[in-house]
């Protein structure tokens, strides 16, 4: 099936069940706040390093409900050592950039271009995107940064350069946030997610439950 291209100018993505059975949905457009906002409200997220952009839709789509959170005995014992100190949208602009420069096993090269981190400062300035931040010693060593719309939390990249601090960040993030908020966006799979208790759900669920909480 050829490949759907948006156009800079409509504002539109095609439906969801057009997907590539990888879940890529289509190419091109921008990385505006209109569609960016419009993607997450309809299912999609943008992931590309390099142009054109790429918009995806899994399905499955990979999870977490702030209620199945699962946190292990011995990471239990580490949050209440308060060896780390978590704060919130203290250093945006670092954790991407962390989140970009990252060495990561089997990645070559990264998805959080320049304008990718532009179009989230923006969307940070705005108030949809915040940064989850570990501190261990009043240096960042951890963090992690999504778009949060309504009572939906699209996570988007986490790092860590110490062991446990991304988790560290994202545990508290949900245990302080998680009654905010109905689902949280994990996109794909991975290991070190689900330990903490995200499952797949249908792509079909899954627009559902965000269509009805970010409004």
């Amino acid at each position: 099936m050829p490949l759907f291209y948006l156009s800079d100018d409509e504002l539109m993505f095609p439906p969801l069940s057009l997907a590539e059975p990888d879940g890529l949905l289509a190419a091109g457009g921008d990385l505006s706040m209109e569609r960016l906002l419009l993607a997450y409200r309809s299912g999609i997220f943008p992931w590309y390093n390099r142009k054109p952009i790429l918009w995806w839709a899994p399905d499955p789509r990979f999870v977490l409900f702030p209620s199945e959170l699962k946190v292990s005995h011995s990471m239990k014992q580490l949050l209440k050592q308060s060896r780390f100190r978590i704060t919130y949208n203290q250093a945006f602009a670092d954790v991407i950039a962390n989140c970009r420069n990252i060495e990561r096993e089997g990645q070559d090269g990264t998805w959080i271009t320049r304008d990718m981190i532009d179009a989230y400062t923006r969307l940070h300035k705005a108030g949809y995107a915040l940064s989850v931040e570990c501190w261990e010693n009043d240096q960042l060593v951890g963090g992690l940064y999504g778009v949060k719309i309504g009572r939906c939390f699209f996570g988007e990249s986490m790092f860590s350069k110490t062991s446990n601090a991304s988790k560290a960040a994202f545990i508290t993030f949900v245990k302080e946030h998680g009654g905010e908020l109905e689902i949280i966006d994990c996109q794909v799979h991975t290991h070190h997610l689900a330990s903490l208790g995200a499952r797949f759900i249908s792509r079909v669920s899954f627009v559902d439950l965000v269509q009805r909480h970010t409004v």
